[in-house]
């Protein structure tokens, strides 16, 4: 909609896609070194991500102050959380795990184009 068009347009707007409803989905426990699997819906689930967006904003109060302009009523609450960056992890990102991170984010770049 013309939200979206506007975060785009201001180079806010990074992805967004909504999901299909949990009775489409699975979850998966990993405990004790097994997987469980529990098929959607969700029914003792209070919260479901219906969706997300990603920004690129340069604060907190900024994607707050693009979030107030969304379109949302009725009871809708939207979580704003930070995506982590390499300098996040300090020194446990050793300089190997960033060679293998670059050429990760290179590859799905190239898959990206094609």
């Amino acid at each position: 909609g013309s939200c979206d068009e506007e975060l785009a347009r201001a180079g806010v707007l990074l992805a967004g896609e909504g999901l299909h409803p949990s009775s489409h989905g699975a979850r998966v426990r990993f405990e004790g070194g097994r997987q469980l699997v529990t098929d959607g819906p969700f029914a003792e689930t209070r919260e479901l991500v219906a969706g997300f967006w990603l920004w690129k904003a340069g604060s907190m109060e900024e994607a707050i102050a693009w979030l107030k302009r969304a379109p949302f009523d009725g009871g809708t609450e939207v979580e704003i959380r930070q995506v982590l960056e390499t300098e996040d992890f300090g020194e446990a990102f050793t300089p190997e795990l960033r060679e293998r991170e670059e050429q990760l984010r290179q590859e799905l770049a190239s898959r990206a184009q094609n």
